[in-house]
């Protein structure tokens, strides 16, 4: 068996045609839908990037036990099981949180990998002297204040370096795909991870693909949200949102390709093909941009998964409405190669419900560290927020203490005790650190803390999909605080989240 995951990032399914009426342009992401079955309920886990891709390789979910970080010494990953059972597990990622503290222990998990440099501020190209008069000229201050953020000085460097459409990184991945492809195509037992940081932010994609969306714009480069509130002008809002558009139909054009090459070379028969994403972006809705400070409205939740299998080809076309989500798929990509899950492993795989649509969760949970709990059944979602949001008493469960882009700080690690195991971390003993509120982790972002917005509440996502209409009603809520406590008995969460959580506590019948 062979098999293809194509992972992009911040995959809007707003922005999807086979998802939803837009006027972006996603034909392929539309020609796939009808070669393979659509999961129409498929939510997140762990939030935002990092945490996303934990769940996704350990199959299970991480915030409720630590923040942004890398695989811990415990964790299962997919790719390495994949490799122990004789697998030959390939990544191709331009996604540069890998090569960062935070993320340093997952590419290694793969028997082979590729990194394309250049993405976001990638320090990838060096100019000791940049021509800051010039990038200012061809770049908004709103969006790109090279006095404020080195990040976006270097991402405005690496772009110097990308002149035509190949030396972006998008078709660049896409060409590493294709040479795996090229190599490797007839041998059997093999799985590629082809992982794109598009559509991702900065919004940056190449010019023929912005044409079918110009506004009329005639100021800087706009492509890059701050994540706060809107404050923008509609004609401001309406020119990143087109350079969203314009990054998504990229994407969807070079996935096309990948199509193309199914078809070219007939691998539907004996290949798997799997599309996703680790979280949606907010683009002006709810009167926000971005992620990581809001709540996690469905933009950011709700999420697009496709999967076509060769055995269940019959399927082409249909659509399952059964509850599925990130932490799904790392059985299911086991299960494709007949490995069995090990014991550690929450999620399930989603191969049989191609065939017998039968929920396999109540409800499905889903967070940042810290922030608040969402849980949704599929009708209803459901937003649970802790007395505050930065009291004290919250810890961090780790042997592997890096943030995003930073090691623990001295203040931080003075805090640690070593505490007993919980049930999945195969007997070893963690680290109990301190959350204090100054540590440099998400829902902390750039300075500015989580947004309580309107505070626990529901929203009926069936009848009110764009989540306009926040209530409460005792018995759902009732039903869903029962849901979320048993799901994080199943995971071992530590005992003091039930009380921030005013929830039953944890060794209760």
């Amino acid at each position: 068996m062979k098999a293809v995951f194509v992972l992009f990032d911040s995959l809007c399914r707003t922005a999807m045609s086979c998802y939803s009426k837009t006027h972006v342009h996603t034909p392929n992401f539309a020609r796939f839908a009808q070669r393979a079955v659509t999961f129409d309920s498929h939510f997140v886990g762990s939030l935002p990037c990092m945490p996303a891709r934990r769940d996704l390789h350990t199959g299970r979910l991480n915030f409720l036990h630590r923040s942004w970080g890398p695989l811990e010494p415990y964790d299962n990953s997919f790719p390495e099981m994949l490799r122990d059972a004789n697998i030959h597990s390939h990544l191709v990622t331009d996604h540069m949180h890998y090569f960062e503290d935070g993320g340093a222990t997952y590419h290694g998990r793969f028997r082979t990998w590729d990194f394309i440099r250049g993405q976001e501020y990638d320090p990838w190209k060096a100019m000791v002297q940049p021509p800051l008069e010039r990038l200012r000229e061809k770049y908004d201050a709103k969006h790109y204040d090279f006095a404020k953020s080195w990040k976006r000085l270097q991402n405005a460097v690496n772009r110097e370096y990308m002149i035509e459409e190949k030396d972006f990184c998008l078709p660049r991945c896409f060409e590493s795909g294709f040479d795996f492809l090229d190599t490797n195509r007839t041998a059997d037992d093999w799985f590629m991870l082809l992982e794109c940081f598009d559509p991702h932010e900065p919004f940056h994609a190449p010019d023929r693909f912005k044409d079918r969306y110009r506004t009329g714009w005639n100021g800087g480069i706009l492509d890059w949200p701050h994540y706060e509130k809107v404050t923008d002008s509609a004609e401001e809002i309406a020119e990143i949102r087109a350079n969203y558009a314009a990054l998504m139909s990229a994407c969807d054009h070079y996935f096309g390709r990948l199509l193309d090459y199914f078809d070219k070379h007939d691998m539907w028969k004996d290949t798997a093909l799997i599309l996703s994403t680790d979280h949606g972006f907010l683009l002006a809705e709810h009167d926000w941009w971005g992620k990581n400070l809001m709540p996690y409205y469905t933009e950011i939740s709700h999420i697009p998964l496709i999967v076509h299998h060769p055995a269940h080809a019959a399927k082409a076309g249909q659509r399952r409405s059964v509850v599925t989500q990130t932490m799904d798929l790392m059985p299911t990509i086991l299960d494709v190669f007949g490995i069995p899950a090990p014991a550690e492993t929450l999620g399930r795989s989603v191969l049989p419900l191609i065939e017998n649509e039968k929920p396999i969760r109540d409800i499905a949970i889903f967070g940042m560290f810290g922030g608040p709990i969402g849980a949704t059944d599929g009708r209803y979602t459901y937003y649970l927020y802790p007395g505050d949001l930065y009291a004290p008493g919250l810890h961090e469960y780790t042997l592997m203490p890096t943030h995003l882009h930073s090691l623990f700080s001295a203040s931080e690690m003075r805090t640690a005790v070593l505490r007993e195991p919980f049930d999945f971390t195969k007997g070893m003993p963690v680290l109990r650190i301190d959350a204090t509120k100054d540590a440099r982790r998400i829902p902390v972002h750039d300075g500015k803390l989580f947004d309580p917005g309107v505070g626990t509440t529901l929203y009926d996502i069936v009848a009110d999909p764009k989540q306009l209409k926040p209530f409460r009603d005792e018995e759902i809520e009732r039903r869903f605080r029962a849901g979320i406590a048993h799901e994080m008995r199943a995971h071992d969460a530590p005992a003091e989240l039930y009380a921030r959580y005013g929830l039953v506590p944890k060794r209760a019948a």
